[in-house]
């Protein structure tokens, strides 16, 4: 698998994520990309990595799905963090980076080094306000339909590629 300095660096959480469907195409999408590192943060009853849904949707990503962490705060997933991005579905937030923007960036922290966070919101109500104080740069996703966001396996899957992209840019440039 090609792994890539921004990938490894990057650790995909999921906020209270409800669905073990989501969970599970998560992983997927963090491996298909060459990220490994998958967090859970309060899971739902049913969100969780051993179950049969989960399993069937992480394809060929069971050791990225069965190495989540758990956590039971968002704070205690940053621990040891040093650049954490809040995606949000909220438009008119002033200062919000797209996903290839954050990508560009996160690219930049970890070349020196830096741990990086992807933080997304559950199904439902995206993250809380505490939970995006806690992160620095917001991360949205531009859509042309008047959707009020897309679902949270497909974000994964945006900001997974843009890391991934990025990553490769840089690589190229380098070598």
């Amino acid at each position: 698998m090609l792994t890539l300095p921004v990938l490894e660096a990057s650790r995909f959480v999921l906020v209270r994520p409800h669905y073990p469907e989501n969970v599970g195409a998560a992983a997927r999408a963090v491996k298909t990309m060459g990220g490994t590192h998958l967090a859970l943060v309060k899971p739902g009853r049913l969100a969780v990595p051993e179950h049969e849904m989960a399993l069937k949707m992480a394809v060929k990503s069971w050791d990225v799905l069965e190495g989540a962490l758990r956590f039971s705060s968002l704070a205690e997933a940053l621990d040891g963090i040093d650049v954490a991005f809040a995606t949000t579905s909220r438009r008119g937030v002033s200062g919000v980076l797209t996903a290839r923007d954050a990508a560009n960036r996160a690219v930049l922290e970890a070349s020196q080094g830096r741990r990086l966070a992807f933080v997304f919101g559950n199904e439902k109500t995206g993250l809380s306000a505490e939970d995006v104080a806690l992160c620095g740069p917001s991360v949205r996703i531009p859509m042309a339909a008047d959707q009020p966001s897309i679902n949270l396996a497909q974000a994964v899957q945006v900001v997974a590629y843009e890391l991934f992209v990025a990553g490769l840019a840089l690589r190229n440039r380098e070598g």
